[in-house]
């Protein structure tokens, strides 16, 4: 058996397509994979890289009761093929490049319990109508084909306007493609050019062309080659003229190289030092508040929905995707939040370890408190006899308010 039969298994009864499922636009529901490419420009494709190495950090977490057995196999291998990372960086690949990318389920033996995910990418994607219910029919490169309901796959979707189903595809970026595969030949023909010919020597008589050949390898040879070590040219009175070629090759001056550059970075929602790793904090939740936030809501609703039922839903079963943003920050950064945070019992030590990418350690799921901080209104029952409390006098001026210390609490 095969990747393909261990993804869409065959199953006891097959549906007869009825046609095109209708769809409240005038365009047809079906997607192709777009051919150009995309993927193949070095920037476009260091800033698909960029975004989707980022997003494979994700931990995907499941809430709720139904389907918590799957929360280990979504952590560490969502399918025999690929780990989570694996997984994770695909679907963003492929979101990027083609706007559209589909999560199939894969299925135990009685195709209901869902075992695993596995991303596809298929050639073409049609959306056809079986029993009344909407189909997802895909064709595959090597000739295969497939269908699966709708109501069981996620789409992940970006550019979406014309397609009920689908994004519209990165056709918006050609110009800037175009305009780098001219700026790349154009360099390469200038460096090209500028190597070949380096003099233009003129005859004083007319000769033959056979003779011309002969003469200027010879002329080379005498002149040009690395055994001329003295660095002087010599000719005699057959050449009337013999000049040196100053050669300045044309290429896109520096303003035109960074507005081509900016278009690509404007169109993914990058820049030049998140794709160098050289950001500062404050630019990294930049890009992770407009790009990996929405890609990761957008994966956590896309998976809950094709995972759990409207009723399982309702008791609040869900599945989430979660970063440490904390890991990027400096380190002034990350001690006054995780002192603040930890003072506080908003985390306990194993969260002031995931801050600080250190090991957790036993015990660490206990939270901590400061005892100094207590409600206004139970300082009497915190404080003892030194602390008077009066709805007319206000807090006394007998001082001593306060205990020291940390105690251990439940949250």
């Amino acid at each position: 058996m095969g990747l393909f039969e261990k993804i869409f298994p065959k199953k006891a009864e097959e549906k007869k397509i009825e046609g095109y499922f209708k769809t409240l636009s005038a365009y047809s529901p079906a997607f192709t994979t777009y051919a150009g490419g995309i993927y193949e420009m070095e920037l476009t494709r260091a800033a698909i890289h960029s975004f989707a190495n980022s997003c494979s950090k994700l931990k995907p977490e499941i809430k709720g009761t139904a389907y918590k057995n799957l929360e280990k196999t979504l952590q560490f291998k969502p399918n025999e093929y690929m780990d989570t990372s694996k997984f994770i960086y695909r679907l963003a690949t492929i979101l990027s490049v083609n706007t559209t990318s589909f999560i199939i389920p894969l299925y135990a033996d009685d195709y209901e319990t869902i075992i695993g995910y596995y991303p596809i990418l298929p050639q073409s994607t049609e959306v056809v109508e079986a029993q009344g219910e909407p189909w997802l029919r895909y064709t595959f490169a090597n000739g295969n084909k497939a269908a699966i309901e709708l109501s069981r796959v996620g789409i992940l979707t970006q550019y979406q306007y014309k397609d009920d189903f689908f994004g519209d595809g990165n056709e918006a970026l050609m110009p800037t493609l175009n305009l780098l595969d001219i700026q790349k030949q154009g360099i390469e023909e200038g460096i090209k050019q500028s190597a070949m010919i380096r003099f233009m020597a003129k005859l004083g008589t007319n000769t033959r062309s056979e003779d011309i050949k002969k003469e200027r390898d010879r002329f080379s040879a005498d002149n040009l080659s690395a055994d001329n070590s003295s660095g002087l040219m010599m000719f005699d009175t057959k050449y009337s003229e013999v000049k040196q070629i100053d050669s300045k090759p044309f290429i896109v001056d520096a303003e035109q190289m960074k507005l081509i550059q900016n278009n690509v970075f404007n169109y993914f929602g990058t820049n030049e030092k998140i794709l160098q790793n050289s950001y500062n904090e404050d630019e990294w939740n930049a890009f992770y508040e407009g790009k990996i936030e929405p890609f990761a809501i957008q994966l956590s609703l896309v998976m809950s929905n094709m995972t759990f039922t409207k009723n399982e839903l309702a008791y609040g079963n869900q599945i989430f995707f979660t970063a440490n943003r904390m890991q990027y920050a400096s380190n002034t950064t990350k001690l006054q939040v995780s002192t603040q945070l930890f003072d506080r019992g908003m985390i306990n030590r194993n969260g002031v370890m995931d801050i600080w990418n250190m090991a957790h350690v036993e015990g660490g799921d206990k939270y901590y408190i400061r005892r100094e901080y207590t409600e206004v209104d139970k300082l009497h029952d915190e404080g003892g006899d030194n602390i008077a409390v009066s709805e007319k006098q206000g807090i006394s001026e007998s001082s001593d308010i306060a205990t020291t210390g940390t105690t251990e609490t439940d949250i």
